[in-house]
């Protein structure tokens, strides 16, 4: 018999039966997180607008958590919803999360990432229950000099388009909370709360189905037997499986709840650098899973300013936290390609199915996490 996970030791059993508050639960990241995170034995709470996408990753699994439809901007409302669950915990993931919207709409990404957060923060500050706030950012917080080597967490934040530049500003936020209100030097002083901010690359999986996102584009293109026009495909990114950061923010979600002060600051979760790879590299990848899949190459008329090179260091997490990525680019794509052939094809979901591979490979590697 294959032997199965035991999804409540996982995270030294930090998660089971905590009270978890996870906004953007129902996106693309929150989704897997939250649903993870039940699977570990948490009492999970979600707080996220209502999705505008159809499929949705979130209504495909149906998780069993309870979840508000609301905005972030709403300052009452959220701060009532705090005082309802009483979280211990909060991942922070809710956003306008996608570089060329944030041209259309400059003023709804800005007031959505950083007086959204601002109020996440306030919130927290609020409730006596909350231990710990994991806020969830960008790799675009930095400022992008295209140079050939990662950026690490000390580096300047920055930001050439209103998204980049709004999850620049919610990091220099997120330090001055820490500095202000939650300062780990004052732990359980002043103070019972510990903030880190996470900062990852471009991440792939199933479930996307986001507008101008690479691998969405081409798989709703394949599913009406199309071809998708990829605009930039010299453009070269850390592409890591969703999984791979995810697994990082409960790492240091971990840390903050067993009260080590130390892991309270910016942390960075990225691939290793041969899964640095060009859109075109990817796209030659995922048409070795789906056959199906059809690509043609063609300029954007209406482009705008994107980083072309963006890489992270990430020593701090190896480093400290004994984090490492598990699955290389080829897995990275056979998973998340395979997730939506099956979906397609089969109208099944492999979302528990990969994260079970996903724990039993990082235990076949013993990643600190996992024991």
């Amino acid at each position: 018999m294959e032997n199965l996970v035991n999804f409540k030791q996982l995270f030294n059993g930090i998660y089971k039966d905590k009270i978890v508050l996870v906004t953007g639960h129902n996106g693309f990241k929150g989704t897997w997180l939250a649903y993870w995170l039940q699977l570990m034995g948490a009492k999970v709470y979600g707080y996220a607008l209502k999705p505008e996408i159809t499929p949705n990753h979130f209504a495909l699994l149906n998780p069993d958590i309870e979840y508000i439809e609301a905005d972030l901007r709403d300052a009452e409302t959220l701060d009532k919803y705090f005082e309802k669950i009483q979280p211990e915990i909060v991942f922070h993931l809710a956003a306008q999360a996608l570089v060329r919207p944030s041209y259309h709409d400059p003023v709804g990404t800005f007031s959505t990432n950083v007086m959204g957060s601002l109020n996440v923060f306030e919130a927290a500050r609020k409730t006596d229950s909350v231990k710990a706030i994991v806020n969830v950012t960008s790799d675009k917080c930095y400022e992008n000099k295209e140079w050939i080597w990662g950026y690490r967490e000390n580096d300047p934040m920055g930001g050439y388009d209103p998204y980049s530049a709004s999850k620049g500003m919610v990091e220099l936020m997120t330090s001055s909370y820490r500095n202000s209100f939650f300062n780990p030097n004052d732990y359980q002083k002043k103070h019972h709360v510990l903030l880190a901010s996470v900062r990852a690359g471009n991440v792939i999986g199933g479930g996307d189905w986001a507008t101008d996102r690479l691998i969405p584009d081409i798989i709703k293109a394949t599913a009406k037997q199309e071809a998708v026009v990829i605009r930039n495909p010299k453009a070269t990114r850390p592409w890591q499986h969703v999984l791979e950061p995810l697994s990082g923010y409960l790492n240091i979600g971990q840390k903050l709840l067993e009260e080590n002060k130390e892991y309270a600051s910016g942390w960075n979760f990225g691939p290793d650098l041969d899964s640095n790879l060009s859109v075109g590299d990817i796209t030659d990848l995922s048409k070795k899973v789906w056959k199906e899949i059809k690509i043609e190459f063609g300029n954007d008329k209406d482009a705008y300013h994107e980083a072309n090179l963006l890489m992270l260091d990430c020593s701090k997490a190896h480093k400290l936290l004994k984090w490492h990525p598990v699955w290389n680019i080829d897995d990275t794509i056979d998973k998340t390609i395979s997730w939506y052939k099956n979906y397609y094809e089969n109208t099944a979901i492999n979302t528990k199915k990969d994260i079970e591979s996903f724990v039993k490979a990082a235990a076949n590697k013993q990643i600190e996490w996992t024991k």
